[in-house]
Formats: C-alpha cells, sequence, structure tokens
C-alpha cells in the first residue's frame, strides 16, 4: 500500500498533526500513520494529493518512494520520472543534523540526469524529488505538480469573525465527508459556510444580527456558493436536527457579543439544546469551556495574547 509524506507547518501543530491523521482515517480507516515530530508518514489506499486539498497546515507533500538505505537510489525508482520532462530536487532536513543542502540538491540531481531524460528546472517542475532528513529514518519521496484551488473570497470582514485557518482545521478534525452538512449557529461573516462549501461540504448558517447575516449572505453570492443562511438565533436548532451531521461554530458571547442577555445564561440554553450524536467543533475563551459540561474527544489551546486564549474542543 502506497506511504505519503506531509510536512506540516509548526504553528498549531498539535492540530496540525491531528487534522491531517483525521482527514486520512475518514477516507481510510484502516490508514497506518506515524509521526516524527511536523512529519507525518501515511500508509493508505488514499492518494496524498486528496489529503493534501482538505488539509490546512500541509506545507509540503508527496508519495514515499523508499526508505533510504546504503544506495542513494537505483534506476527503478526512476519510473516516476517516465513522462516527466522537467524536474527538480529538494532537501528537507527536519532532523538536528547540519547538511550543505545545496550540495546534496546539486548532487541528487547529477545523479538522477544519468538515468532519466528530463532536464532539471528551478521553476514548476513536472516532479520533485524530495530527500527527507529526520533523527530517526531518511527518505525519498516525489510530488507531481497539480493545481491548487482557489482560496474563497470574502467582499467584506469582520474584527471578530473566525480565523480561516483554524476554521477549516476545525471541520476536518471531525471528519465530515464531501456532501455532508456542517451547520454553524453563529455563523457572522460565514467563515464556516465558506471553508466548509470550498470542500465539497454543504453548510447551514443561523445569526441573529441584521449586519451579520447581509455580511455572509453576500460573502457566499461572491463565491457562487449556496449555503442555506437563516436571520434568527441559536434556538433553531431544535427546529433543523435532521438537517445536519456536525456543528462547526465559535461561541461570540462576551465582549464581542451584542446580546443583552447574561453571556452564561445565553451558553447553558446553547449547551441544552446541543443535538446528541452530532459530531462538534466549537471555540470559546479559556474558561467558558468548563461552564459548558462538554466531554471533549480532544481539546487544543490556542494562544492569542496574555490576556486571551481560545479553546477549540472536539467532539
Amino acid at each position: 500500500m502506497p506511504e505519503s509524506f506531509f510536512v506540516l507547518s509548526k504553528d498549531n501543530l498539535e492540530i496540525a498533526v491531528d487534522e491531517v491523521i483525521s482527514i486520512a482515517k475518514m477516507y481510510d480507516r484502516f490508514a497506518k500513520v506515524r509521526v516524527l515530530l511536523n512529519l507525518v508518514i501515511i500508509q493508505s489506499k488514499t492518494n496524498w494529493e486528496k489529503i493534501t486539498k482538505r488539509a490546512t497546515f500541509v506545507k509540503i507533500s508527496g508519495q514515499i518512494l523508499r526508505k533510504m538505505s546504503g544506495l542513494f537510489l537505483d534506476e527503478e525508482n526512476f519510473e516516476v520520472l517516465k513522462n516527466a520532462k522537467t524536474f527538480v530536487c529538494r532537501v528537507i532536513n527536519l532532523s538536528s543534523n547540519q547538511f550543505n543542502v545545496p550540495e546534496l540538491e546539486r548532487s541528487m540531481g547529477d545523479m538522477i540526469s544519468k538515468f532519466s531524460k528530463a532536464q532539471v528546472s528551478l521553476e514548476n517542475p513536472d516532479i520533485t524529488i524530495y530527500l527527507i532528513l529526520t533523527n530517526q529514518d531518511n527518505f525519498f519521496g516525489f510530488s507531481k505538480r497539480f493545481e491548487t484551488e482557489n482560496r474563497p473570497i470574502k467582499i467584506k470582514k469582520y474584527p471578530h469573525e473566525l480565523d480561516w485557518k483554524l476554521t477549516r482545521a476545525m471541520i476536518n478534525l471531525i471528519g465530515l465527508k464531501e456532501g455532508e452538512v456542517v451547520c454553524d449557529p453563529f455563523c457572522g461573516t460565514g467563515t464556516t459556510l465558506l471553508e466548509a462549501e470550498s470542500m465539497g461540504i454543504h453548510a447551514i448558517g443561523l445569526d441573529f444580527d441584521d449586519k451579520m447575516y447581509k455580511i455572509s449572505k453576500n460573502n457566499l453570492e461572491a463565491n457562487g456558493y449556496k449555503s442555506k443562511i437563516i436571520k434568527g438565533d441559536f434556538s433553531q436548532l431544535t427546529k433543523m436536527v435532521d438537517e445536519f451531521d456536525g456543528i462547526v461554530t465559535d461561541l461570540p458571547y462576551g465582549t464581542a457579543s451584542k446580546s443583552s442577555e447574561n453571556p452564561e445564561d445565553l451558553l447553558k440554553k446553547f449547551v441544552s439544546i446541543l443535538p446528541k450524536r452530532k459530531k462538534l467543533a466549537i471555540m470559546c475563551k479559556k474558561g467558558f469551556e468548563k461552564k459548558l459540561n462538554i466531554n471533549p474527544i480532544k481539546k487544543y489551546e490556542i494562544y492569542r495574547h496574555k490576556s486571551l486564549t481560545r479553546i477549540i474542543l472536539i467532539k
């Protein structure tokens, strides 16, 4: 079974690792995973491109050719270059050792040129060959050029809106598949809806504030997305429980809330109507999670500044 590699951003590394694993397991529950710091190796029937397109924090990805042995590479490994006109070699040093990376890359390129008709191209090559160095093992891998999808656009933003990267990761962490439906009962400017739609997931948004409702609707229309927007508060969840598969949201109550009701009372009401057996990803200010009375399977802390830390709860 093929092995794929994913080099992740070290920002929010715990979330980044869990997100890639969640996506892999969502498509193939028998996938085998190995984690080496910010390198994740996944053995699965799922193509690395499919996982990469869903993931948020992947910097570099591709397919493992082989674990490095005494040989540098042998001729049979160059089958990946069979129809390629151009290639480039890249060394990813994740080890604690120091290497002359440019010299290694030149040596790899010279060697591959002897076996292949492909020419070295530093800009937009057909194939990139990777040498990945870690303190435990070293690997050869490759990736083919593929088109990345355009990011959803926002014609209107707001200071307290959800961070798109964390929103996308939250959707992936609860394992929502293409064709399923996510609901954001505090949708604001529509970040959850936009990220879901960009991944082929349907979405329903609720917001009681007329201004936020209109901003969210306009942002969806700007992208040609068809998510359902409802002007109303979270209490409407009880009427539509059969219409969605999971909830992804950032609780807005507190300093950023326009509601006149006590934030703690609102939290209690929200938790009391949360549907059972639905996937949940909820973000809130640190300390609020103790009042939610939710037993998450995973909890993450996102440090913003000395007076604000956000919590993500996954269930």
